[in-house]
Formats: C-alpha cells, structure tokens, sequence
C-alpha cells in the first residue's frame, strides 16, 4: 500500500510542495533532544562531561540556527507582532535569562540557546509556513513514531531495573515515548473523523486505522499512565471540538458505549496498567512525586522571585531525593524560573489556549484548532506528572512552540482568504 507524505498540487498549496524546511526543522530538533543511542547514569545529565551523542545534538540545533540565518537571515520584523508570538518569545526569553544565575551554568546555556533556536523555528513556521505544510509535518510525525516503534519491536535496547517491563525504543525513556505516542494517537484521529476539508488527509483510512492500533498498543505497553490520562482527555476534548455541535453528539454516543464495554470487559486491564505492579503506599505518593513536590515548594520558597535557574530543578531533586527533574511542569517552573517566569508561563498557555477558542468558534478554523485544542490538554493532563512541556529541549517543549506556529499560520490562513477579492455576480470566475 502506498504511503504518502507529500500530497499533489492543490490550489492552496501551489508553489510549497518543494518546501521541506516545516517538516524536517521540527522533527531534526525532536530526534536530537530525545532519541539516544546510549543511556548515562542519572548523575551525569547534570554534571558529566560532553559525549558525542551530546555534540552531534548541539550540531542539530546549531544546523538549524544557520538554516534559519541563511535562508531567512536575521533582522528586526517588518510587521507587529502577535500576542501569541510576543508572549512565546517572552517565555523563551526568560528561560535563557534564567541560565545566568543556575548553579549548572555550562547545562543552563546550552539548554537556553536551543530554547531561542526552538522559539526561531516557530517564529518562521508561524509568518511563512502554510497550513498544508503542517499537515505534512503531522503526517511525517506519525510515520517517525509507527517506525520507531517497529525499532522497539525488532530491536529491544537495554533497560534498566525500573523500565524492564515497559516498552520503549532505542534509549528514550518510557515516559517520553509515551508522550510522542499519545500525541500521534491524537493527529491519527484528528484525520479519521474530520468531516469539513478532508484535502488534509493524505492516507486512506485504513492506513490510518492501522496506525492508530500500532500507536495505542505501544502506549499500553509503556506503561506511563500521565501520558495515556493526558491521551484520554485531550481525546475528549479534540471530539468535542474538531466537528463542532455533530461531533459532540457523536462523542456522547461512542464515549458512553466505549465506557461501558471498558468497565464490563477490560477493568481488570485497566486496574493493572494504573497499579502496574506496586505497592498502594507507592501509588499514594504518585510515584514518590508528592515527596519530590515537597522538596520543590520549600527550594521555591528559598529564591521565590526569579527561581534558582535554567536546569537547577534537576540537580537539587537528584542530589536529595535521586529523581531528576520536578515531574510537574508547574513545579518545575516554580523552582527554576520563580514567580515571574511561572507567570509567563501561565499566561503563555492562557494566551493560547484564547487563540485556540476563538478559532474553534469559527467553522472554517474549527478542524485545526479542534486537534490543536486536543494536543495542549493531553499535555496539561501529562504535565501533572512530568515537566518536559516548562523545559527546553524536548518533544513537549518542541510541541508547545508547534502549537504556537500552527495556531498562528492558522489565523494568517483565514485572514488571507478573508481578505482575498470575491468575483463580483454576472462576471466570469477567471481560471
């Protein structure tokens, strides 16, 4: 069966087939960040020295910041900006900012310019990507995540003692392959039950739903619930959106028949992937995460204002309590950025979450912004429990600035067509 990723000529998209900077640009920054071909003890990600694994993703960012430089160059923007994008460099801004007072400053630097680097790609995404191009990106997305899980299948990597009985691939943690298969999960059915301009699906059906059982079969088997729950609901919420009024009288329907079944036929499934196998003191802890959290409000309350830095979060939670990273995003803001920064955060993800509203009101925009609604809550749900969607350099982070750039080249779609001359009655259309 063919699979295809770039879609023949359409009016809207004349000229841009060529164009494969929106798709690669983000997906190169993703497989850097994430995707090792080694694994390094837990104390190292802080303090150890470089390996080549580390320089050849620094080379990625840097490749890309010279992309960026060559092709666009660098000077100050012709047009005003938007909300959205003012406040996504405010919060890239800050975060590098942040990495002059962290305890790590080598880790906080490098961290803060692939920041910059990542908020420069949306930047371009956003004034000169089309919509197409992002459905190509999805679609290449979903591919990269179907194929790494073949990867995991094929070619079983070495795990450690706490990831043994979890699926994975290459050396990406659990946690972070559960977090690019939900988000696949959720682009895949975006496709299957979108009714208005269909012109976006580039698959048949069937390859989709072949790809949605793969995906949700490995999610399982991952065993990371924060990522499944956060799955789950942005799942809800992109059914409810993405058809408008239909789609949500659909959603009553399946969800109350799938709710059923699940409680009938699977509870016992469902009871065994929560406990995955420990103890109820543990699960009461979230994990030891309510300890850590503890930990990090009384480090917040020692540098409340502006936080400890860019990457401090990680090396006070190893050293005392051998977990690395705040496990909540909000947490995590709180101890590296302080007050201020995790206010920009917040207003970052309320500004956009408004753009997104806005545009789910509007039929033309409802598709988009529907799937673009879905994938910041399953993110929300997940950032209860992991804090990749406040840190650089990682597939939530990445995400977080795709999700500026698709919801922004969105609204620039509209407006042109809004603003596009219609043929007057009585003259001919010309061809």
């Amino acid at each position: 069966m063919l699979i295809r990723i770039w879609p023949g000529t359409s009016a809207r998209s004349t000229g841009s087939e060529a164009r494969r900077w929106p798709v690669v640009l983000p997906l190169a920054l993703m497989l850097a960040s994430d995707y090792k071909l080694r694994s390094r003890p837990v104390g190292e990600t802080v303090g150890g020295s470089p390996d080549l694994t580390i320089f050849m993703e620094i080379g990625v960012y840097g490749l890309a910041a010279l992309f960026l430089y060559f092709r666009f160059g660098l000077r100050p923007p012709t047009r005003r900006t938007t909300g959205l994008l003012f406040m996504g460099w405010t919060w890239a801004g800050y975060v590098a900012l942040s990495a002059l007072w962290t305890p790590y400053l080598q880790l906080g630097v490098v961290r803060g310019v692939q920041m910059l680097i990542t908020m420069a790609v949306a930047q371009v995404i956003a004034t000169r990507a089309t919509v197409a191009e992002l459905h190509r990106f999805a679609h290449a997305f979903i591919l990269l995540v179907v194929a790494s899980v073949g990867i995991g299948i094929v070619h079983p990597f070495p795990r450690t003692h706490l990831t043994a009985s979890r699926f994975n691939w290459l050396f990406v943690h659990p946690v972070i392959a559960g977090v690019y298969l939900a988000l696949a999960i959720l682009l895949v059915m975006a496709y299957l039950v979108r009714r208005g301009d269909t012109s976006v699906r580039i698959w048949r059906p069937t390859v989709y739903l072949v790809c949605l059982a793969v995906l949700a079969g490995a999610l399982v088997a991952t065993g990371t619930r924060g990522a499944a729950l956060g799955c789950a609901v942005g799942l809800i919420v992109l059914l409810a959106c993405v058809n408008g009024p239909r789609g949500r009288a659909d959603l009553l329907v399946i969800g109350t028949a799938a709710a059923i079944v699940g409680a009938l036929a699977f509870s016992h499934v469902i009871l065994a992937f929560v406990q995955r196998g420990e103890t109820s003191a543990k699960l009461m802890t979230l994990n030891s995460r309510t300890d850590l959290w503890a930990l990090a409000l009384k480090a917040f309350a020692e540098e409340p204002l502006f936080g400890r830095g860019l990457g401090a979060s990680r090396g006070l939670f190893l050293r005392d309590i051998g977990l690395g990273g705040g496990h909540n995003a909000f947490i995590n803001a709180l101890v590296d950025n302080g007050a201020v920064g995790t206010a920009i955060f917040t207003c970052l993800l309320l500004t956009l979450s408004v753009v997104l509203i806005n545009l789910v009101r509007r039929p033309d925009t409802r598709a988009d912004a529907g799937l673009l609604i879905g994938i910041l809550v399953c993110f929300l749900a997940d950032g209860m429990t992991t804090e990749g969607l406040a840190a650089p350099a990682n597939v939530s982070g990445i995400w977080l600035f795709v999700l500026i750039a698709w919801a922004e080249a969105v609204r620039r779609d509209q407006r042109d067509r809004s603003l596009s001359p219609r043929p007057e009655v009585g003259h001919p259309v010309p061809v």
